[in-house]
């Protein structure tokens, strides 16, 4: 370990094969949601099925029920359900290799096809495909493909989704064709003035005979100008595969880094003669990265981690992965001043990782929450010993081209780590299997059971050690190991709702409400308010920074509420209607919590300046509310109803916090990330004023809101693609007559849409709410709700229409192109 982890890497994504007969295989699939014996068979009347397009969630539909465990997210996920699909090949593809992948599916998936069984994948994480050349009639009759899905309960400790939630291709090539994640791209060098690009493509030859085939590599910029090209001749026994490596040097490469995230793309080439066998594209970025005991470096420029934890669901749309859904969020945490993203507990979809290649942010992308030992009864831990390997060199086989990537982990909170004799031994074999596909990355794993894992000599077998909750050793750990990279890899764990504040401010475990209050300090044992993290960070500048848990609220895993992490104990419902988390810096809908703001305080430069709570305090006129105020000014001063109420210096004037976590004695905080002021509470208006350099430079006003008048709209994107799967946010917010949000409204609003688009979920971030995702109408929560609208395949206006009884009704209009 006492080494110094200097990577530099050029990294990629693979399409489909260009030349091939690629087809997108989401469109016209029949759906059962039950057992069904014999669905395998071709002669399976599935007539009565349901009819739906890929991806798709069959557990986002709910219903919402207390027999299904919070844990979970109080959602159906788990039982039986059956895709099939007809379809024809003709004559054409016959002697063609074709093969038919699933990105995702969810899980424990079986395929058939035809009625002959083709094979099965137990993780509903990463990809697969399958061979089917043999198993298909190319006469033009009718093919049928099969699948079967059997999620268990007690099977996640978080909402995984079901169904076949990630894109299905079929895949038509000829016999000597790219392999799947068959290329692979590296530089030793990148500078300024020159990159040299090495280029490792497995080449498969599904033929009886040898083949000499020629491989030429092309590069392109990001306007599509050819900038350089290589080729050779590679030679490939029957039935075998080979790789191709070449080398080459471009001048002046653009390069890669969060600011200015350049791709270009690679073309390879297969052919025999003037025949092209084969033709596949590459998108990739050139950068540097490096990781030494005093932090990462990318570009050789230090980088520290503003990072969020990530679950996969996407709230209301479950797990059904839409780019714009994703996109959107990724676009949220950006603008908080996230700069890196771990993808908790597992390998994300394709679609996230080519957006943080897009936008520039940096990934953990991360394999497993769980090996052989178990953390809840029907977990992964049932198909480790079988597919662990398998499972996590897929992974970096899929996404070791990404310039996103900058680190590999492999696994989350392991409870392995209290396993002396054996934990080591298979955290070793982990890293093994991921250093033999990609030595350009380091290695990591979320450790939460200090000091276990470093005296089991479990963290020493990975590159750099993560630290889950552990700030106040981060010092401890330099001093014992002081060679060995650190950084805090789940960190705070603090949890609110939005728009919620209960007071007097006290430090509860529960509330009767089942809300948590938004003046952030409340969580679990483990857990801690973010400007705690931020002082340790402060005194451990070696530290590589930090993974906040979590960026965004998901769904399941109510804490606070119905149970305790990381144990066997069952269902979550002592509390129901609880079922989704608290944890998020933004709500499920995408609407930033105040802990938002304390974040992008820290995180970002542009001046910014936030005020809490609301100010409807009807009832408690005269009584002392806590003012906050997150800001990167340098000072601030509040008004209540044009009054000063004084000027506060961030960094001098502290705001004591209460606090209650493992491993730190006292039970007060004093924190400099705040300001604060007590005030006497009267109706009419608190402003706060932003100074820097002695200059007020911007203010942030709070009205007392009237009675509930109108309903105002507004919407992330007034043009959206005619792709059939682009999708429209609608925020929806319940103001009184004069534009003020009415803070605690919960007003129920009916929506309809008219032109090409549909009305594709609703969504309002209360935790508590069991009102279907799928309904027509939803209930303000803290004054707001969301709408999202899916774009139709073809051109035209699309209205949103809103109304609700004893408010003025609203539209918005869109356009999709």
């Amino acid at each position: 370990m006492n080494k110094l982890l200097s990577l530099l890497v050029v990294v990629a994504w693979g399409l489909s094969s260009l030349n091939a007969q690629n087809q997108n295989f989401n469109e016209s699939w029949k759906f059962y949601n039950d057992k069904a014996e014999g669905a395998e068979k071709v002669s399976f009347d599935d007539s009565k099925w349901r009819n739906l397009d890929l991806p798709h969630d069959w557990a986002i539909e709910g219903p919402f029920d207390v027999k299904y465990n919070a844990r979970a997210g109080g959602l159906p996920f788990h039982g039986t359900g059956w895709y099939r699909k007809h379809f024809k090949m003709n004559a054409e593809a016959k002697g063609k290799v074709v093969r038919l992948e699933f990105e995702g599916a969810m899980y424990n998936a079986h395929v058939w096809i035809n009625g002959e069984f083709v094979g099965k994948r137990p993780y509903g994480y990463i990809g697969f495909e399958f061979d089917v050349s043999k198993y298909l009639k190319y006469d033009g009759s009718d093919n049928v493909v099969a699948v079967r899905l059997t999620p268990e309960d007690l099977s996640s400790r978080w909402y995984p989704g079901a169904g076949i939630y990630r894109s299905v291709w079929l895949k038509i090539d000829n016999p000597i064709h790219v392999g799947q994640w068959g290329t692979f791209i590296t530089t030793p060098t990148v500078t300024k003035e020159i990159g040299v690009i090495q280029n490792e493509t497995t080449v498969v030859n599904k033929s009886g005979k040898a083949e000499t085939v020629t491989v030429k590599q092309a590069y392109y910029n990001s306007e599509n100008i050819l900038i350089a090209s290589e080729s050779e001749e590679l030679t490939i026994k029957a039935k075998g595969s080979a790789i191709s490596a070449l080398y080459t040097k471009i001048k002046k490469p653009l390069i890669w880094d969060m600011e200015t995230p350049h791709l270009y793309h690679a073309v390879t080439t297969i052919s025999k003669g003037d025949e092209v066998l084969d033709t596949y594209k590459t998108r990739f970025g050139m950068r540097t990265i490096a990781y030494t005991k005093d932090g990462f470096f990318l570009n050789n420029k230090p980088v520290r981690f503003n990072g969020v934890c990530l679950h996969h669901d996407n709230g209301a749309l479950g797990a059904a992965v839409y780019r714009r859904a994703d996109e959107r969020k990724l676009q949220i945490m950006k603008s908080m001043g996230v700069n890196a993203i771990r993808t908790s507990h597992n390998p994300p979809s394709r679609e996230f990782l080519e957006l943080c290649d897009e936008l520039g942010l940096l990934v953990q992308d991360e394999a497993f929450d769980v090996w052989k030992m178990e953390k809840v009864p029907n977990g992964y831990n049932k198909f480790f010993e079988e597919w662990g390997e398998r499972d996590i060199k897929d992974m970096v086989l899929r996404d070791r081209n990404h310039p996103s990537i900058v680190m590999w982990s492999i696994g989350n909170e392991i409870i392995e780590q209290k396993d002396k004799k054996n934990g080591w031994r298979t955290a070793k074999v982990l890293n093994d299997y991921v250093k033999e596909l990609d030595r350009t990355r380091p290695t990591s794993a979320g450790f939460n059971n200090y000091s276990g894992p470093y005296d089991n000599n479990m963290a020493q077998q990975v590159d750099i050690a993560g630290v889950n909750y552990k700030p106040t050793k981060y010092s401890e750990i330099r001093g014992n190991y002081p060679e060995l990279p650190l950084y805090g890899s789940e960190t705070s764990s603090c949890t609110s709702s939005r728009g919620v504040y209960h007071l007097p401010i006290e430090k509860y475990k529960t509330h009767e409400s089942k809300h948590v209050t938004s003046y952030d300090l409340i969580g679990p044992p483990w857990a801690y308010p973010p400007d705690v993290e931020f002082h340790f960070q402060e005194l451990n500048p070696h530290s590589m920074g930090e993974f906040i848990w979590t960026g965004f609220d998901y769904l399941g895993e109510p804490t606070p509420y119905g149970g305790k992490d990381n144990s066997t104990n069952g269902y979550w419902n002592a509390d129901w209607p609880s079922h989704s988390s608290y944890f998020g810096a933004v709500d499920l809908c995408g609407f930033p919590k105040d802990r938002f703001f304390l974040y992008q305080s820290q995180w970002t430069t542009e001046p910014m300046i936030h005020l809490l709570p609301h100010w409807n305090w009807k009832g408690m006129e005269g009584q002392t509310i806590p003012v906050y105020c997150y800001t990167n000014c340098d000072s601030a001063e509040l008004f209540v109803n044009g009054k000063s109420m004084g000027r506060k210096v961030k960094g001098k004037d502290l705001t004591e916090l209460k606090v209650n976590f493992l491993r730190y004695e006292p039970k007060t905080f004093q924190s400099k990330y705040r300001l604060s002021w007590e005030v006497p509470y009267e109706a009419g208006n608190i402003k706060v004023v932003g100074y820097k350099n002695g200059k007020q430079i911007l203010e942030k006003q709070i009205n007392t809101a009237g009675k509930p008048a109108k309903i105002s709209l507004s919407v992330d994107r007034k043009d959206i693609n005619a792709d059939g799967v682009d999708l429209a946010y609608v925020t929806v917010r319940i103001e009184d007559k004069n534009g003020n949000l009415c803070p605690n409204a919960e007003n129920l609003v009916h929506f309809s849409v008219k032109g090409t688009g549909e009305l594709l979920a609703v969504d309002n971030g209360n935790q508590t709410s069991v009102e279907s995702f799928q309904a027509s109408h939803r209930k303000a929560f803290s004054g707001m709700c969301l709408a999202i609208v899916k774009a139709d395949a073809i051109s035209g206006k699309i209205t949103l229409y809103a109304k609700s009884k004893g408010l003025k009704s609203s539209k918005i209009e869109m356009v999709s192109k």
